[in-house]
C-alpha cells in the first residue's frame, strides 16, 4: 500500500505535520471562548434573496448562469469591502461546479463571507442554495472560492488586517483556505507537466478527420461598458464580465451540437487587467475540444478605448453538455481544431480536463464518497494533499470526542459518525512543539516506538494506488481513510500530541480490544512515543536538524 503526505513546518502552534496554518481549535480554545453558531454571526458575512424572474431566464425558463455569475459577484465583493474597509475588486474564481439549475419562481439565496485575509487579498467563500417557496424545499446549487484585492485611486497596496475565526467551522476554512491558495500558485506548473509529458500526448490524442471544424463555432462579439455595467469605483464588475463571457461560450457551444447546452463548470479563472466604464470589451470564444459528452469552450475578454491596443481582461474555460429529454448527457460530434494554435488549445483542453476530474473527483466528493485509495499521479498530488488535510482538520475540529479510557496520562478518546468509528490518543510530554514536530516527521524513526507498521506512515495520510504497487496474492492490503498527528504548544517546554485515525476494517483489530478495556497495547505504544520523544529531545538530527522551509510532497 501507498501513502501520499506532506510535510511542513511553520512558526505557529498548534502544528499539523502536514499544514499552511496549524491550528486545532477543539483543543486550543477554551470553551469559554467558543462561540455558539447561533449566537454569532460572522461580521463579513453578506445574504442576498433573489426571486428569479423572467427577464433572468434563458429559454428553458431557468435562471441565466450569467445572471447568477453577477449576483455571486456583488454579494461577494460587498463581503471583501465590509473587512477590508475600502473598495475591493476580483482577482480570481476557483471552479464553480453547478450541481443543479434554478427555475422561474423560485428563490436564489447566496451567502458571502470571508475566510481569510492574507497580507493584500482575502479568500472569500460564496455558497448559492435554491429555495421552493409552494413546496418549502432548498437545496444546494453551487459553491465557490473567490479572492479579491483591495484597490486605491492611488494605486497604493492596502495591508489588510487578519481575519480572526471565531467558531470551529470558520476556524476549519480559514485553515484550509491557505491549501486553496496553495493550490492556485501551482495550477500552471501543473498544466505545464501535463503538456510536457510525451506519454500524455500519444494517449490522448485521436484521430479528427470526420470530425467539425473549430472554426465553425468561433464567435467574436462587443459589448459597450455603460455606468450600469460598473461597480461603485467606475470598473466593470467582474461578474457582468463573467456574463457576458458565459454569453459568447454558450453560442460556441450551440453551434457544435445544433442544440441548447447547458454549462456544467467553469474553470479556475484570474483577471488580469481590469475594464473601465467607456471601454469597447471584445469577447471571443471557440470549442476547443469535444469529448463523449462535453464540451470545452475557451473564452477570451479584451478590451480597448479609441485606438489604443487590446488589454487582455480574462481568460476562461467553460464545459458545457447537452441532454435529452430524460435528462441524460447525448454523445456529442468530435471537432477538428484549427492549425498551430488550433492544436494547442486541444491538447491544453485535453490536460485541464484531467485536472478538472481529479479536482472534482478528491476535492468536490464528500469523504464518504471517495473510495480508500485513489490513483495517484503527479498531477493530481496537491489536490490528494488538500483532500488529507481537509479531512484531518476537520476530524481534529470535532468538539464531540468521547473520553474512552485513559491510563498513564494517555487518553484514549472515541467519535462514531454515520457508521464510521474514528478514535484519538493524546498525552503531554515534555518537549517543544517544534522539536515533536521534526521528531515525528521523520519517518524513518517511525520504527523506533511504533511496532504495528513496518512502514513510515505519517500525517494527512490516505491510501492510494500505484500501477508500479498492485496487489499482491496472499497479502493484507491495509487502507486508511484519515489519520495524523497534531501536535499543541501547551508552553515553551511542553506539547500535547494528539494522534487521529478513522478507522478501516483493517485497522479496527489494533483498536476494538482498547476500546473494550480487554487491553492497553495503544497505551503502551505511545508510552513508548513519549519515551522516544523524551530520549531525543535533545539530541541533534543525522541531517543538521534543518526545518522545512517549503512543502515537501513524497509518495511512499
Amino acid at each position: 500500500m501507498s501513502c501520499l503526505f506532506e510535510v511542513r513546518l511553520f512558526n505557529s502552534s498548534p502544528l499539523f505535520i502536514s499544514d499552511g496554518y496549524h491550528h486545532n481549535p477543539a483543543m486550543s480554545m477554551p470553551q469559554n471562548e467558543v462561540e455558539r453558531e447561533e449566537e454569532y454571526r460572522n461580521p463579513t458575512e453578506v445574504k442576498k434573496s433573489q426571486i428569479v424572474m423572467p427577464c433572468h431566464a434563458n429559454h428553458c425558463q431557468e435562471l441565466s448562469v450569467g445572471q447568477l455569475l453577477k449576483w455571486m459577484d456583488s454579494t461577494a465583493c460587498l463581503s471583501a469591502e465590509r473587512h477590508a474597509g475600502c473598495p475591493c475588486v476580483t482577482a480570481s474564481v476557483d471552479d464553480i461546479h453547478f450541481e443543479h439549475t434554478v427555475g422561474v419562481g423560485q428563490v436564489v439565496n447566496i451567502q458571502a463571507k470571508v475566510n481569510r485575509a492574507f497580507t493584500t487579498s482575502m479568500e472569500v467563500g460564496i455558497v448559492v442554495s435554491c429555495e421552493d417557496l409552494f413546496s418549502g424545499r432548498h437545496w444546494k446549487v453551487c459553491q465557490a472560492f473567490a479572492t479579491f484585492v483591495t484597490q486605491r485611486p492611488t494605486g497604493e497596496k492596502v495591508l489588510l488586517r487578519p481575519f480572526v475565526p471565531r467558531t470551529q467551522a470558520e476556524q476549519v476554512e480559514h485553515s484550509l483556505a491557505a491549501e486553496r491558495r496553495r493550490m492556485r500558485t501551482v495550477h500552471t506548473d501543473i498544466m505545464k507537466d501535463l503538456l510536457t509529458n510525451r506519454a500524455f500526448h500519444r494517449v490522448e490524442v485521436q484521430e479528427t478527420e470526420m470530425a467539425v471544424p473549430a472554426e465553425r463555432t468561433r464567435v467574436e462579439s462587443v459589448e459597450l461598458v455603460l455606468p450600469t455595467h460598473a461597480n461603485h469605483q467606475v470598473n466593470t464588475f467582474g461578474g457582468q464580465i463573467m456574463a457576458w463571457m458565459e454569453n459568447v461560450a454558450t453560442i460556441a457551444a450551440s453551434r457544435l451540437c445544433n442544440a441548447h447546452p447547458t454549462l456544467q463548470t467553469i474553470d479556475m479563472f484570474y483577471f488580469r487587467a481590469p475594464s473601465h466604464v467607456g471601454d469597447r470589451l471584445v469577447l471571443k470564444a471557440i470549442v476547443n475540444n469535444a469529448f463523449k459528452n462535453s464540451m470545452e469552450v475557451g473564452v477570451c475578454a479584451e478590451a480597448y478605448q479609441g485606438e489604443e491596443p487590446l488589454r487582455h481582461i480574462n481568460s476562461a474555460f467553460m464545459t458545457f453538455e447537452v441532454c435529452d429529454s430524460y435528462g441524460k448527457p447525448c454523445t456529442l460530434p468530435r471537432i477538428r481544431p484549427e492549425p498551430l494554435d488550433g492544436w494547442r488549445r486541444y491538447q491544453e483542453a485535453i490536460a485541464r480536463r484531467k485536472i478538472r476530474l481529479d479536482r472534482k473527483y478528491i476535492i468536490s466528493c464528500k469523504q464518504t464518497e471517495v473510495p480508500l485509495s485513489v490513483p495517484w499521479d503527479l498531477s493530481n498530488q496537491v489536490y490528494l494533499s488538500y483532500n488529507n488535510v481537509s479531512a484531518l482538520k476537520m476530524l481534529a475540529a470535532r468538539n464531540d470526542w468521547v473520553l474512552n479510557s485513559e491510563k498513564n496520562k494517555v487518553s484514549l478518546y472515541t467519535l462514531e459518525k454515520k457508521q464510521v468509528l474514528s478514535f484519538m490518543i493524546e498525552f503531554e510530554t515534555d518537549i517543544s512543539a517544534e522539536r515533536a514536530f521534526m521528531l515525528l516527521s521523520d519517518l524513518n524513526r517511525r520504527v523506533e516506538w511504533d511496532p504495528n507498521y513496518e512502514d513510515p506512515y505519517v500525517i494527512a495520510l490516505r491510501s492510494v494506488t500505484l500501477p508500479t504497487h498492485p496487489p499482491t496474492e496472499g497479502c493484507n492490503r491495509g487502507e486508511v481513510l484519515c489519520a495524523g498527528f497534531s501536535i499543541q504548544e501547551v508552553s515553551k517546554n511542553v506539547s500535547k500530541i494528539s494522534y487521529f485515525n478513522q478507522a478501516s476494517p483493517e485497522v479496527l483489530p489494533y483498536i476494538s480490544t482498547d476500546i473494550a478495556g480487554l487491553s492497553s497495547s495503544f497505551y503502551s505504544i505511545f508510552c513508548t512515543c513519549n519515551t522516544f520523544l523524551q530520549e531525543n529531545r535533545d539530541k541533534p538530527d543525522p541531517a543538521g536538524d534543518q526545518q522545512p522551509s517549503s512543502p515537501v510532497k513524497t509518495p511512499l
